[in-house]
């Protein structure tokens, strides 16, 4: 998959957008300590606690998601749930999966993982007020499919998010907030996944991700 340079600047902005908070978080818990000593000990070590859990979480995930790991062929589903679990911990976002999903058949197919958790990440995006994503089985085409059931206030994709999911942008207009879409579309056809969405019913968003004919749209 050749992948453009303005993509790569464009992610790389946006994995230092999410660490940002966390990691000043932890400076601004030892700046405490250094400044004002004894009275905020507690306070500060359980910001500087809480923060750096927060930036492993999205390490963790950002790795698989983004990185080479996510291409190997012995990621076990176990793992791979119990990161986007943590990624999405303490936030708006309730998060579903099923101890059975997704289907076996399915979970061997290779960057399946990697690509749903590029879903858990367009998924959060999608739900800038909160809300709920499920993991269900389907099917697509007769064969499994692992649909994620993103329902909440606007809970929408909107045209620019999928024109970018469908790979039809120009690459100069592409954006912070579109490279996720951008990405997870291109990951699906990189390993020949079928990505379909469905959003007709309002403040609900369902994106489907299966082995049948490769396909990235409606």
């Amino acid at each position: 998959m050749q992948i453009d340079l303005r993509v790569l600047e464009l992610l790389a902005s946006k994995i230092c957008h999410d660490l940002v908070s966390p990691v000043s978080a932890i400076n601004n818990g030892v700046e405490l300590i250094e400044d004002i000593g004894g009275s905020v000990v507690d306070e500060a070590m359980k910001l500087i606690g809480d923060s750096a859990t927060n930036a492993s979480r999205r390490l963790r995930l950002f790795r698989i998601a983004y990185g080479r790991a996510g291409s190997e062929e012995n990621l076990a589903v176990k793992d791979v749930k119990q990161v986007a679990e943590q990624y999405l911990t303490g936030g708006k976002v309730l998060f579903h999966w099923p101890e059975d999903q997704p289907e076996s058949s399915l979970a061997e197919r290779k960057g399946l993982l990697k690509v749903m958790l590029n879903l858990v990440v367009l998924a959060e995006e999608l739900l800038a007020y909160g809300g709920v994503v499920s993991l269900r089985s389907t099917l697509d085409k007769g064969q499994p499919c692992c649909r994620f059931e993103i329902i909440g206030r606007n809970a929408r994709l909107s045209p620019s998010f999928l024109a970018a999911l469908d790979g039809t942008v120009p690459i100069d207009e592409l954006t912070p907030r579109t490279i996720q879409s951008y990405i997870t579309g291109r990951l699906a056809e990189n390993f020949q996944l079928n990505l379909t969405y469905d959003q007709s019913v309002a403040d609900r968003v369902d994106l489907n991700l299966s082995g049948a004919e490769a396909v990235v749209g409606a």
